[in-house]
């Protein structure tokens, strides 16, 4: 069985909650990160991409800026302030966005059971990006961030949510792309039983966060090192994480951009795709599963997929990428080829449609997304899911809740 434990939260004291919190590390690049806390002194990214803060230009990977992080951590630490509770509690973290809302558990998980599989993957992680956030989390001796995980429902665990969301909430706001934040701490015997009650869930499911889950292997392995006497038991054994029932979990689609045709004309591509049933003035986003919806030359056009066999076989990104990226558009690895691109649902099928008229892009592929069930089974399964699968909205928010280890 999965296990969750309680922890005491370094968190923002006061008002400052949303002038803390910041969108997670890896949804943004250097400018995008600069131009969000641009005026906001208190926001996190100063520390999660601290590289706004130095020379433009600087390499994000460069030693200066996990010393730059670690001093402006030091300083937010002051300022905001943020305050270290003084016992180890659960809490409970609600996200709405627009009419979608769901309600997850904030404790910490335990990285044995990562290393077990109890904790279940999806996803490979590029060495790349966990050198450092494992750097950047042993720069801070801290946990920013936490993962985004799944488990099967529970309705023991959702009637004790419910009587959690009662009380006042220690934060609530929204932020400024709209996503509503409330979280509550529980207090001691409510923590207790909701720890007893993540007793009885046989398995967790990464949805979204294996690079930091990764990395916060890596520092234990070497924090437990330089340690001689270890219990398994210290801090740096657990990581961050926010649980979520699955019903609530919404994945939306990671759709495609390309920014050529490689050997073909655009009537010689189009010719090659009527295999596939296609049709013309296709509605933007596909309405089901094996459908995909084309955009080329200032026109929407939709295509059915073959049917595949298997879990990864039957997927539709793995289906796209066979028979029409790689067979048609000579795209033999799409996490290297430069030609290809991802594009989060969250940006609309109008930033397809955006790239592709502005030149930029030949062609877009708008997915339909894959299910919280495939998920899960292909996790089940011990296999990896095809590279941009899932985009998991609305996205909780890094220096909320921070972990020290």
């Amino acid at each position: 069985m999965a296990a969750l434990k309680p922890f005491r939260a370094l968190r923002p004291a006061g008002p400052s909650a949303a002038e803390v919190s910041a969108v997670p590390y890896d949804v943004v690049n250097t400018a995008e990160a600069r131009a969000l806390a641009s005026g906001h002194p208190l926001s996190f990214l100063h520390v999660s991409r601290a590289e706004i803060d130095l020379p433009e230009g600087t390499d994000p990977y460069a030693d200066a800026v996990y010393t730059k992080a670690a001093d402006n951590f030091t300083k937010l630490k002051r300022s905001a302030p943020l305050a270290l509770e003084e016992a180890p509690s659960l809490y409970v973290y609600r996200l709405r966005m627009g009419a979608h809302e769901q309600t997850g558990i904030a404790g910490c998980s335990s990285l044995q059971e990562y290393d077990e599989d109890i904790v279940r993957k999806h996803e490979r992680t590029r060495k790349e990006k966990e050198d450092d956030r494992t750097r950047h989390m042993l720069t801070l001796k801290a946990q920013t961030g936490p993962v985004f995980l799944t488990y099967r429902d529970s309705g023991k665990i959702d009637a004790m949510v419910e009587t959690a969301k009662k009380e006042p909430p220690l934060f609530d706001f929204t932020a400024p792309d709209g996503v509503a934040h409330t979280i509550w701490r529980l207090s001691a015997d409510p923590t207790r039983e909701m720890a007893a009650a993540f007793g009885s869930v046989p398995l967790f499911y990464i949805a979204d966060g294996h690079h930091r889950a990764a990395s916060a292997a890596r520092a234990r392995d070497q924090l437990r090192a330089g340690n001689p006497k270890p219990t398994g038991s210290e801090d740096y054994d657990r990581f961050l994480t926010v649980l979520f029932p699955a019903s609530q979990v919404r994945i939306l689609p990671y759709n495609r951009v390309v920014k050529d045709l490689g050997r073909l004309s655009k009537d010689e591509f189009l010719g090659e795709l009527r295999r596939f049933h296609l049709r013309e003035n296709a509605p933007p986003s596909p309405a089901r599963k094996g459908e995909v919806s084309l955009y080329l030359g200032g026109r929407w056009y939709g295509f059915e997929l073959p049917a595949g066999k298997g879990s990864i076989e039957s997927l539709d990104a793995h289906l796209l990428e066979r028979h029409v990226l790689d067979a048609l558009l000579g795209i033999k690895d799409i996490r290297t080829d430069k030609r290809i691109d991802f594009i989060g649902g969250i940006r609309g099928t109008q930033e397809l449609q955006k790239l592709v008229d502005s030149g930029a892009f030949a062609v877009a592929f708008s997915m339909f997304p894959v299910s919280v069930e495939e998920l899960m089974r292909i996790s089940d399964e011990g296999q990896i899911m095809p590279p941009k699968s899932t985009w998991f909205e609305p996205k909780l928010r890094d220096g909320l809740l921070i972990h020290e280890i």
